[in-house]
C-alpha cells in the first residue's frame, strides 16, 4: 500500500491515481495522515476495502511530506561501512543519534534554499513509525513501522563542526530534510532490511549501496532508540548515509544554485529537489 500526502489530506494510490482517503471512508480516518498513524491498526484493517476506482490523478507539485506532523525526528549518523571507510572514522558502538528538528522537513519535489556554499547531500531511508514503540526487542521491531520512504538528510557543514558540533542545527534549515514520494507499507518489500538507494546530481551518480550495508539495522536501530523514549506514531527516523557525500571528496564538493538532487530507494520511488539560492 502506498499512502500520500496531496496537498494536505491523506490518499491512498491505485495505480496512478489518488483516493482520498477520508472521502472513501466518510470521515472515518484522515484527512490528515498524521491522523491515520494515531490509528494505524484500524486503518490498515480497513485499508483493503477502500474503493480504489474513484481515484483522481496528481501531479509531482501536489505531493507532501509524508511525515507531515512528527513529535519526533530521530537521524543516525555514520551508519553505513562504506561511508564510516570514506571518513576514515571507526564503526561506532553504538548508534551515532542527533535530531533534524521537525520544522526542518519539506516535501519531496520542494526546492532546496542553500543556506551557504558548504551543503552536502545525504540520501537515506527514512522509516515512519506506525505503532508506539518503547522497549521493543529487535525481533519485534519491524512491526511498529508504518512503512518507508526516502530522504534527503541535507547538511550544511560549516555549522554542522562548528562549536565542537552543531549537528542538529547545521541539519535544519529549513527545507533540509525532503522526504517522500510517499510511504510504502512493508508487506510490499520483500526483504525490507536489503534495498538499493542512491541519489544523482544534475545526472551524475554520487551515492549507490544498499541498505544490507547499514551498521545497525532498522529492528536494531528501533530497539536502541526505544530502550531510552518512545518512538510515537509518524515519528520518523533517518537511518544514515552511505559513502559518497560531498565534503570527504577531493576536492571536496557542495551544492550550488541550479544543482538538481534526485535521490530514490528501491521499491519506494524517487524524489528530486532543485537548489536555490539564499533568501537574504
Amino acid at each position: 500500500m502506498r499512502l500520500a500526502n496531496v496537498n494536505g489530506r491523506a490518499v491512498l494510490f491505485a495505480g496512478s491515481t489518488a483516493i482520498d482517503i477520508a472521502e472513501a471512508t466518510g470521515g472515518e480516518f484522515g484527512p490528515a495522515l498524521e491522523n491515520i498513524y494515531e490509528r494505524w491498526d484500524a486503518f490498515f484493517a480497513v485499508a483493503s476495502r477502500i474503493d480504489t476506482s474513484v481515484g483522481r490523478t496528481f501531479s509531482d507539485d501536489d505531493l507532501r511530506s509524508p511525515a507531515p506532523a512528527p513529535r519526533q525526528v530521530f537521524a543516525i549518523g555514520l551508519n553505513y561501512r562504506s561511508h564510516a571507510l570514506e571518513t576514515g572514522m571507526s564503526v561506532p558502538d553504538v548508534p551515532a543519534t542527533f535530531t533534524k528538528f521537525p520544522a526542518s522537513l519539506a516535501g519531496p519535489f520542494d526546492e532546496i534554499e542553500l543556506s551557504g556554499d558548504t551543503v552536502d547531500w545525504e540520501v537515506e531511508l527514512v522509516v515512519v513509525i506506525g505503532r508506539r514503540a518503547d522497549r521493543v526487542p529487535v525481533e519485534s521491531a519491524w512491526a511498529h513501522v508504518a512503512g518507508l520512504t526516502v530522504g534527503q538528510d541535507i547538511s550544511d557543514r560549516t555549522l554542522q563542526f562548528a562549536a565542537a558540533g552543531q549537528f542538529s542545527l547545521g541539519k535544519s534549515f529549513r527545507g533540509y530534510g525532503p522526504i517522500g514520494p510517499w510511504l510504502v507499507t512493508t508487506d510490499e518489500f520483500a526483504n525490507p532490511d536489503d534495498l538499493e538507494l542512491g541519489c544523482t546530481l544534475n545526472g551524475e551518480v554520487v551515492q549507490l549501496d544498499r541498505t544490507s550495508g547499514l551498521i545497525f539495522s532498522v529492528p536494531q536501530l528501533i530497539a536502541t532508540l526505544s530502550s531510552v523514549v518512545a518512538l510515537l506514531p509518524g515519528d520518523v527516523i533517518f537511518t544514515g548515509t552511505p559513502a559518497g557525500v560531498g565534503i570527504v571528496r577531493q576536492p571536496p564538493r557542495y551544492l550550488a544554485a541550479g544543482d538538481v538532487l534526485e535521490s530514490w530507494v528501491e521499491g519506494v520511488g524517487s524524489i528530486r529537489n532543485t537548489c536555490r539560492a539564499f533568501a537574504r
